[in-house]
C-alpha cells in the first residue's frame, strides 16, 4: 500500500501503510500483494538490476571489469542486439526485384510525393516499366484520390531519392526503420523492467518475429506507423521516470536519510517543462499522419500518461491525487499531445497544400474555389482548409464503408493465433531456374508470406494472459503498459469487422507482445530471491523457449526472404490449411 501521511507524522503514515483494506486481504488468494514498505525514491524511481556475484564468477571476470561491463552493457547489449537485426534487414533487401503486394500503391507515390508534392495516377503498365527501366520512366501530373496520409510515403521517397526509384530503394527506409525500432524496444524494454537483461530479449525477439522482418522488408505504411507508435511510448516512459525523479528530489528526508511521502509536496509541485512529453506528441502526430488508426493510438497513450501522472503523486503521498493531476498537469498533457500531433498532421499535408489550385495541383485541392464555393464556412477558413477538410470527410468515408472482398482479408479475431498471413510475393520456378535447386523434382515455391513467427505469437497469448493477471492482481504498471500498448493497436479493429482487413495491420503492437513475453519470460526465470534450484530450472524453461523461436524463425526463413525452395518444403511449412 502506498503511505498518504505527511513527513510532519511519520507515525501516523506508518500506521496507515501497516493497515491493508479487507479487499486486499481477499485479493491475496489470487496472488496479490501489496508492495513492500521501501524508501518512496526506490518506489518512484526503482534502481536497475544488476548481475550478481556468482555470475560474474562464472565467468571468470575480475570486480573491476565486471563493473566496467555492468556499466556499458546498458548501450553495448541492445546494440548488438540492432547489429543482428539490421544484418538480417538488409541481406539481400532488393529481392525480389518486383513490386509485392501494396507496394504497388506506395513504392509509386512516395516518388510523386517528393518531385511534384501530391500523388499522381500511373499508367497499368508503370511497374513494369520501373522495373525495366530501373525507374528511370516519365511521372504523370493527373492527381490521383489517395486514402493515407504523407507522412509514411515521404519516409518511402527518402530512400528512394538516396538510392533509385528500385526495390532497394523503396525498401530501404522501412528497414532502416525496422532496425531502429530493435534499438528502442531494447532500450524500452530496460527501463520498463530495469533490466538490460530482459530489454535485450524483447528486441531479440522482436528481431526474430518474421512479420516484423517481412514488413522491415516492404515498403508498407504499416511497419513506418509501428516505429511512430513505439517511440511515442518510449518518450512517455521516459517523461514517467524524469517527473517521478522531479518528485523524488522534492521530498524530505527524515533523520535517517529515508525519503518520506509528504502529501503537500506531492499535491502542489509542478513538473516544470516535460520535453519527452512533447516529443511524445510529435510521435503521435507522425503516426497518425502515417495511418489514421494512430487516433486510436493517441487516445490510450494519452489516457495511459496521465494516469501515470496520478500514481506518481499518490505513491508521492498525495491524500488527493486525481485533484491534483487535475491542477497541475491534465492541461499540460493535453497541450504536449493533442494539439502537437494535430499541427503535426496537418503540416505533413504542406505539399499538397502548396500545390496549384487550378485544376493542376493535388487531388480536391482546387474542391473551395469550385463545388465548396457557396460554402457556409468559406468566410472564416480559407480554401485549403476547406479544401482538405472535404479530402478528409471523403477518406473517412471510404474507410467506413470499405467492403470489397480480397483473397486474404482476415477478421481480428484471428491475429493473435495467425489464422491468415497474406502472401505479399509468389512464383513457381522450374528447376534450374531463379534459385530452383536442378534436383527439387516438380517444381519449387518462391514466396514472401507476412506471417509472424509462429512459436513467438503462440507464447504471446499465454504472455498476454499473464500480463493482464499481472495488472489486475498486482496492480503492475509495467503490465498495464503493455496491455494498454496491445489493446491500442489491436481493440479497434474489431469495430470494423465488416471492413476489409489484414493480419499485418498487427504489426503496430508487435513490440509490445514482445515486451508481454519478455516478461513471462522473467518471471519464469524467478525472482530475485529465489532458490538456486528454483532459477537452475526457470532458467532451463526460459531457455529451451528463446531457442525453439529462434529455430522457428529460421525455419520459416525461406518463406520470409522469397527464397527458392522445393514444393515439398513449402507445403510442409504450411502448418495450417489457413496459411495456403
Amino acid at each position: 500500500m502506498t503511505s498518504t501521511a505527511s513527513s510532519t507524522d511519520t507515525r501516523q503514515g506508518q500506521a496507515a501503510e501497516e493497515q491493508r483494506p479487507s479487499w486486499q486481504q481477499r485479493l491475496r488468494r489470487f496472488g496479490y500483494s501489496a508492495p513492500p514498505r521501501s524508501d518512496v525514491r526506490d518506489r518512484l524511481v526503482p534502481p536497475y538490476a544488476e548481475p550478481g556475484p556468482r555470475v560474474w564468477a562464472a565467468l571468470g571476470l575480475r570486480h573491476e571489469v565486471a563493473e566496467r561491463v555492468t556499466r556499458w552493457s546498458g548501450w553495448g547489449g541492445p546494440l548488438l542486439v540492432t547489429l543482428l537485426a539490421g544484418l538480417l534487414r538488409f541481406w539481400n533487401l532488393g529481392s525480389p526485384k518486383a513490386v509485392i503486394f501494396d507496394e504497388t500503391y506506395y513504392a509509386k507515390d512516395a516518388w510523386a510525393l517528393i518531385h511534384r508534392g501530391y500523388e499522381v495516377n500511373w499508367a497499368k503498365d508503370a511497374n513494369d516499366l520501373i522495373l525495366q527501366g530501373n525507374g528511370n520512366v516519365r511521372i504523370p501530373s493527373d492527381a490521383a484520390y489517395v486514402v493515407h496520409p504523407p507522412v509514411g510515403k515521404y519516409i518511402i521517397g527518402l530512400g528512394e531519392w538516396m538510392f533509385g526509384f528500385n526495390p532497394f530503394g523503396w525498401r530501404f527506409m522501412t528497414a532502416v526503420l525496422g532496425t531502429l525500432s530493435v534499438l528502442m524496444l531494447c532500450r524500452i524494454g530496460r527501463r520498463l523492467f530495469r533490466s538490460t537483461f530482459l530489454g535485450c530479449l524483447a528486441g531479440a525477439l522482436m528481431a526474430v518475429d518474421g512479420l516484423h522482418f517481412v514488413m522491415s522488408r516492404t515498403s508498407l505504411l504499416d511497419g513506418i506507423l509501428m516505429f511512430f507508435v513505439l517511440a511515442a511510448f518510449g518518450c512517455l516512459v521516459i517523461d514517467r521516470d524524469k517527473a517521478r525523479a522531479r518528485l523524488a528530489a522534492a521530498l524530505p528526508q527524515d533523520e535517517d536519510g529515508v525519503v518520506r511521502p509528504d502529501a503537500h509536496i506531492a499535491e502542489t509541485t509542478r513538473m516544470g517543462w516535460r520535453p519527452w512529453r512533447w516529443t511524445a506528441g510529435l510521435m503521435l502526430g507522425l503516426a497518425l499522419g502515417t495511418k489514421w488508426s494512430g487516433l486510436y493510438v493517441l487516445a490510450a497513450f494519452c489516457l495511459m500518461a496521465v494516469l501515470w501522472d496520478v500514481g506518481s503523486r499518490r505513491v508521492a503521498g498525495a491524500r488527493q491525487p486525481h485533484l491534483a493531476v487535475l491542477k497541475h498537469d491534465l492541461g499540460w498533457a493535453f497541450l504536449a499531445t493533442v494539439p502537437v500531433a494535430i499541427a503535426t498532421y496537418i503540416v505533413s499535408w504542406t505539399g499538397w497544400i502548396l500545390s496549384s489550385t487550378n485544376g493542376s495541383g493535388g487531388y480536391f485541392r482546387n474542391w473551395a474555389a469550385g463545388d465548396g464555393k457557396n460554402s457556409n464556412w468559406s468566410w472564416l477558413f480559407p480554401d485549403w482548409w476547406r479544401s482538405l477538410w472535404h479530402y478528409e470527410h471523403e477518406v473517412f468515408e471510404f474507410h467506413v464503408h470499405l467492403s470489397s472482398p480480397h483473397t486474404y482479408q482476415s477478421n481480428p479475431w484471428s491475429w493473435i493465433v495467425l489464422g491468415r498471413p497474406v502472401s505479399y510475393f509468389y512464383e513457381s520456378p522450374a528447376p534450374g531456374k531463379d534459385g530452383c535447386p536442378a534436383d527439387a523434382g516438380e517444381k519449387c515455391a518462391r514466396e514472401v508470406l507476412a506471417l509472424g513467427t509462429p512459436l513467438l505469437w503462440w507464447a504471446a497469448c499465454f504472455a498476454i494472459a499473464y500480463v493482464l493477471w499481472r495488472w489486475a492482481f498486482r496492480r503492475d504498471w509495467r503490465a498495464g503498459a503493455i496491455a494498454c500498448g496491445i489493446a491500442a493497436g489491436y481493440l479497434p479493429w474489431f469495430l470494423y469487422q465488416e471492413r476489409t482487413i489484414f493480419f499485418f495491420y498487427a504489426i503496430v503492437f508487435v513490440p509490445f507482445l514482445c515486451l508481454a513475453v519478455a516478461m513471462m519470460i522473467g518471471a519464469i526465470l524467478g525472482p530475485p530471491g529465489a532458490s538456486e534450484r528454483r532459477r537452475v530450472i526457470g532458467a532451463a524453461g526460459a531457455g529451451v523457449l528463446v531457442l525453439l523461436i529462434v529455430w522457428n524463425f529460421i525455419y520459416f526463413w525461406p518463406l520470409y526472404t522469397g527464397t527458392a525452395i522445393p514444393i515439398d518444403q513449402w507445403r510442409s511449412r504450411m502448418w495450417l490449411d489457413t496459411w495456403v
